[in-house]
């Protein structure tokens, strides 16, 4: 069975929703440029309580600044991007949390891949311009490069189009945002538990 991620969630109502569909776990953005972006404190008060795994996406700062973040919201992961992802991924698999690691893909991406640490879990992601994640943009799931390893697919799913992405790369989990949302950061709940079944039972 498909592991799920629901990412980028801004509103209580959504996390119960995500949570009451059945998602593995639920993203919350801590990157200052996103439209999903909250909080630390707000962070921490979604988070409390949730039964699926929460995950901390943060971006270009500290391992003592996630390390802070994560003791003050109860985090069981994070998916770090930028200039210090790798010292922070390296710390969260210490610290016995779950890690994910963003790769951008655009022909397959694998030797980045082939440089994540057996522990971390690569997060197969698309690009947009500068922007790290969420971006809305499909993957070409016929012909990018499948990691011979347990991967996330992210980039672009919806309920329409999971099953299909599911089909041809065979990922051990799946993570969407953008395509769950009626606008940036207000997830449609209806799409979200669509999405969940569609990809749970694929």
């Amino acid at each position: 069975m498909t592991w799920v991620k629901v990412c980028g969630l801004t509103r209580e109502r959504d996390v119960e929703a995500a949570a009451d569909a059945g998602a593995d776990a639920l993203g919350f953005v801590l990157v200052p440029e996103s439209p999903r972006r909250i909080s630390l404190t707000h962070a921490a008060r979604l988070m409390d309580g949730v039964p699926a795994a929460t995950i901390l996406l943060t971006a270009d700062i500290t391992v003592a600044a996630v390390e802070a973040a994560v003791a003050a919201t109860g985090a069981d992961g994070v998916q770090p991007y930028g200039v210090h992802a790798e010292d922070v991924s390296r710390w969260a698999e210490e610290a016995g949390l779950l890690v994910l690691r963003p790769v951008t893909v655009s022909k397959g991406g694998g030797s980045e891949v082939a440089m994540i640490p057996g522990r971390q879990i690569p997060l197969l992601d698309s690009a947009a311009g500068s922007r790290r994640g969420g971006t809305g943009v499909a993957l070409d799931w016929q012909t990018m490069g499948r990691p011979d390893r347990p991967f996330i697919l992210a980039g672009g799913l919806n309920t329409a189009n999971v099953a299909e992405a599911i089909r041809a790369t065979r990922p051990w989990g799946v993570d969407a945002s953008s395509g769950l949302e009626s606008s940036p950061g207000i997830k449609d709940h209806a799409r979200v538990a669509a999405f969940v079944e569609e990809a749970k039972r694929t």
